[in-house]
């Protein structure tokens, strides 16, 4: 990836951060979003044996860690914070990259914009206590 992709990867993403409702906002200020290329091979081998299968490394578009709100308690005062991990090429691979035959560079950013906005609501709504069933009813897989 270039350093002019990932640049405007990026501006997508401040725009759909930009755009998302105050109080969906107010999340990513208590929590880092971090934004990177592709996983650490350490992660993502950690994640395939968890998955029980390989996971390739533009497979893997975003990642919560941490502790979701639903499940933390004062007993466990010293557990790390939560975070986003939002991962460019898997998202880019998903959203079918920057260009996509028969789309105009205009629909191809409406498409990376869309999955980026995807993924964001998706770990957000893992912080909140929502699994995979739920997102996926609610339209965020």
């Amino acid at each position: 990836m270039t350093d002019a992709e990932r640049a405007r990867f990026d501006e997508i993403l401040e725009r759909v951060m930009d755009e998302l409702p105050e109080s969906v906002r107010a999340m990513t200020d208590e929590m880092p979003v971090i934004v990177e290329d592709v996983p650490d091979p350490t992660l993502l081998e950690q994640l395939s044996k968890e998955a029980g299968e390989p996971i390739a490394p533009d497979e893997l578009c975003g990642l919560h860690t941490g502790i979701a709100l639903t499940e933390r308690s004062v007993q466990s005062p010293g557990d790390l914070p939560s975070e986003i991990r939002l991962f460019r090429e898997g998202i880019l691979a998903e959203a079918g990259g920057w260009e996509s035959p028969g789309e105009d560079a205009e629909e191809v950013e409406d498409s990376i914009y869309e999955e980026i906005r995807i993924t964001l609501l998706h770990e957000i709504g893992h912080q909140f206590g929502l699994d995979e069933q739920d997102l996926e009813r609610l339209g965020y897989q």
